[in-house]
């Protein structure tokens, strides 16, 4: 049977969570909203946040909060879903779409600077891949951000200063306002969602007034968010797990002619989302030579801005060469050692 590239790191202990709430006859926006908003708010030191029914939805109400100018351009990476594209123009507002570094997956300070030229008045920073920027060079510009941390919750970055000990910040903390995607394939997931956090409080007032007249049909209901509870407990565990597959399949990967995404610099550790790999030609001959070891691979950005607007988007030259070599190989808690054992010796030996 082959590998699955993806799948969702659901236990016992989520399903009792989620038959609990079944059995209680209240699974609509309530008590287990709340208590997951808590959660959240506690783990990444929050003003607020609210429990959404999906980032699309998240995305909506940040934009709505931040007031920007009808038509302000909004910069999203090459590499971010589609949807949040759609989101924007919806908004009202012109998507500004940056290429990114072949090295991090990221947007860069020169595409940022030509992004601003073209109207860029906020940055929506998809951290793609687990990995997070230099946040002084992001912040050097002084424009609000929005952290999608979808793929990067658990990721930090370290601060040093002089005779003490290094701070950590986590990817989260950074944005005016943050969303963490719960949807199938996110790092944390409630079977769909997601949690929209504000990190000030004077941002957290003008959001929460936005959530208060929101719909029901807007708020989590009870039964993602009994999910969602038992991920977030359990993060920092799957992350260990996570990290040692993906030092087994980098030492793996160096004893070939391929890559994967390195770190901005030596002070980011960057959360573990799938493996991808960086071919140095294109995904045809790998793609086979996996499948023949029955291990599902899948091109990395197939459903990406880049992807879908690619004829559009000629001056994003790196996100379009990601686009057409960078797959995913399956990398995830339930995966086991001895299937990731097996992976690593498909990554030692890639065409």
């Amino acid at each position: 049977m082959k590998i699955p590239v993806t799948s969702s790191t659901i236990r016992r202990r989520e399903m009792d969570a989620v038959l609990s709430c079944m059995v209680s006859e209240k699974i609509g926006p309530g008590e287990l909203n709340l208590r997951l908003q808590q959660q959240v708010k506690d783990s990444f030191g929050a003003a607020g946040c609210a429990a959404l029914r999906s980032p699309a939805i998240a995305l909506e109400y940040a934009l709505k909060a931040l007031e920007l100018p009808a038509s302000a351009g909004v910069m999203i990476s090459a590499l971010a879903p589609d949807w949040q594209y759609t989101v924007i123009k919806n908004a009202g507002f012109t998507p500004v779409v940056l290429d990114v570094s072949q090295e991090t997956a990221l947007v860069t300070s020169e595409s940022i600077e030509n992004g601003i030229k073209q109207g860029g008045r906020l940055i929506l920073l998809h951290e793609t891949c687990g990995m997070l920027p230099d946040f002084e060079m992001i912040n050097s510009f002084g424009l609000p951000v929005i952290e999608d941390v979808s793929q990067s919750a658990g990721a930090y970055a370290e601060f040093h200063e002089e005779g003490q000990e290094p701070e950590q910040k986590k990817a989260g903390t950074f944005g005016v306002f943050s969303i963490i995607g719960l949807e199938e394939q996110d790092i944390l997931t409630a079977g769909g969602g997601a949690v929209l956090m504000a990190a000030g409080r004077r941002d957290w007032i003008v959001l929460k007034k936005l959530i208060d007249e929101a719909p029901v049909t807007d708020i989590l209901p009870d039964i993602n968010c009994a999910l969602g509870l038992v991920q977030l407990k359990e993060c920092e565990r799957n992350e260990q797990i996570r990290g040692e597959m993906k030092k087994m399949y980098t030492h793996a990967l160096m004893q070939g002619k391929h890559n994967t995404f390195a770190a901005a610099n030596e002070t980011i550790m960057p959360a573990v989302f799938s493996f991808p790999v960086v071919l140095t030609d294109g995904l045809k001959d790998v793609v086979s030579y996996a499948a023949r070891k029955e291990i599902e691979v899948v091109p990395a950005f197939a459903n990406t801005v880049i992807a879908k607007y690619s004829e559009e988007l000629l001056s994003c030259i790196n996100a379009k060469s990601l686009l057409l070599r960078c797959v995913l190989f399956p990398l995830y808690p339930r995966l086991g050692m001895a299937q990731a054992e097996k992976i690593s010796k498909v990554l030692r030996t890639l065409p």
